[in-house]
């Protein structure tokens, strides 16, 4: 039977990899997990046999919020035993094999840690020869009312809607700034509640219907009646925030973020690099080489 470390990490695999429960996966995916599983363990071994592991000291607050996390993935206790169940896991060996991972994240984050530093110029290079990377694509601030479709509710059948819809529409023509007032009083749109704001809103974000008509109108506009699937809706352009490259100011922190991490995992690499040379050279199969 498979230990409850080899277990645990087959799963984390399936996930990251294929985004899918390890069981549902097809047998070339399976046998890349698997491929892909050996080698962690093998690279776990190793780290955790280093002085760098030594040294950590997990608690078991930090092992039972692992835990916590992992639990409110599940609807109540008797799902989640029932799933450990399944895989081949109890709360035990759980707790068995959390603990070991998060000793290697631990020991890593060491290790990271001692990652060369990223300089102001590092990060002013890095805008300069990746401006494209901070493009801004186009939003606007809008507001939203609807009015359902259903036949088989009094006052929103097809034709009874589009009357409520059209004298809504009039008044707003006339006053398009009662918008909020108007949906709060009649959109059935959970928005309605704040007026139909939806917010800074990107290009893609809405049904295609509503989409091509909000990125078509000019600031302050109100649309006409446009019909989807859901009713008949209104929409009102309140501010537009055209399409604009971040400064370097304000990608700063991503930038370094990023740079960082990069660092990070480079001087890990080198690390888990350096520990296989070692732990190939003491192998027994290399010294009778």
């Amino acid at each position: 039977m498979p230990e409850p470390g080899s277990i645990y990490r087959s799963i984390k695999l399936a996930a990251q990899l294929f985004g899918r429960p390890l069981e549902s996966l097809a047998p070339a995916e399976l046998h890349r997990v698997t491929r892909a599983a050996d080698r962690q363990q093998e690279i776990e071994t190793l780290i955790l046999e280093t002085p760098e592991a030594a040294s950590v000291k997990l608690t078991a607050a930090s092992v039972d919020a692992r835990l916590m996390e992992i639990r409110g993935r599940y609807g109540d206790d008797d799902e989640y035993h029932a799933e450990l169940e399944r895989v081949g896991l109890d709360a035990s060996s759980l707790r068995q094999a959390v603990t070991r991972d998060l000793m290697v994240e631990a020991v890593l984050e060491k290790v990271a840690a001692g990652s060369a530093a990223v300089s102001d110029t590092d990060v002013e290079i890095f805008w300069y020869m990746n401006r494209q990377r901070f493009r801004l694509g186009e939003t606007r601030v809008l507001r939203h009312l609807l009015v359902t479709i259903n036949d088989g509710l009094a006052g929103n059948e097809r034709q009874a809607a589009r009357a409520r819809i059209d004298a809504i529409h009039a008044r707003l023509r006339k006053e398009p700034q009662r918008f909020a007032e108007q949906a709060l009083k009649h959109s059935e749109c959970p928005t309605a509640i704040h007026g139909g704001l939806l917010g800074r809103v990107p290009r893609g974000r809405l049904y295609p219907q509503l989409d091509a008509v909000a990125f078509s109108l000019a600031e302050g506009m109100l649309s006409e009646v446009i019909e989807s699937e859901l009713g008949y809706h209104l929409v009102r352009c309140e501010a537009i925030q055209r399409e604009r490259l971040l400064s370097l100011a304000e990608a700063r922190q991503t930038i370094r973020e990023h740079l960082e991490g990069q660092q990070q995992a480079l001087c890990q690499k080198a690390w888990i690099r350096a520990l296989r040379r070692q732990g190939a050279e003491r192998s027994p199969d290399a010294n009778r080489r």
